[in-house]
């Protein structure tokens, strides 16, 4: 065996059949697409959820909602996530390099700091928005709850 003489397995290449070759193929004329119409003509393409021409389903159902462009969104952090990384990692000043360092956030995102859960320790947090009970929940236990201007 040597590179002039590979081939190969027997079977495991099928060769496509050549269509439109003439009557005597057996393939020839309509070239197997049937007689007239679109789907009988080169580049038909058949519109996404096209039914037959009856109504389709995005069609027939009903429209509804909008969508705010201006919304903000934001990543919610609850207070227990926070005082289980103070805890476990003794951190006490959390900001989005924190936060994103220990896999909270992306380096882009948006953080609002929500209410559940206690605080066993005094914490510092900076982000873009607070809840009313997460604020308080800081601040009463002695830290800070600075709100980042963006």
């Amino acid at each position: 065996m040597n590179l002039s003489n590979l081939k190969p397995a027997e079977g495991s290449v099928k060769h496509s059949k050549r269509v439109g070759r003439g009557a005597g193929s057996g393939k020839g004329g309509t070239a197997t697409r049937g007689n007239k119409g679109a789907k009988a003509r080169s580049g038909y393409h058949q519109k996404v959820g096209f039914e037959g021409g009856q109504m389709p389903l995005y069609r027939r159902l009903p429209k509804f909602g909008f969508k705010n462009i201006n919304r903000i969104e934001y990543v919610g952090i609850n207070l227990d996530t926070l005082n289980k990384l103070a805890e476990e990692k003794n951190i006490t000043d959390f900001n989005v390099e924190v936060l994103s360092q220990n896999g909270l956030i992306s380096a882009k995102d948006r953080i609002k700091i929500l209410g559940r859960g206690e605080l066993s320790k005094t914490i510092n947090v900076t982000a873009h928005a607070f809840s009313a009970k997460a604020q308080k929940a800081i601040e009463e236990k002695g830290g800070a709850a600075t709100v980042i201007e963006k």
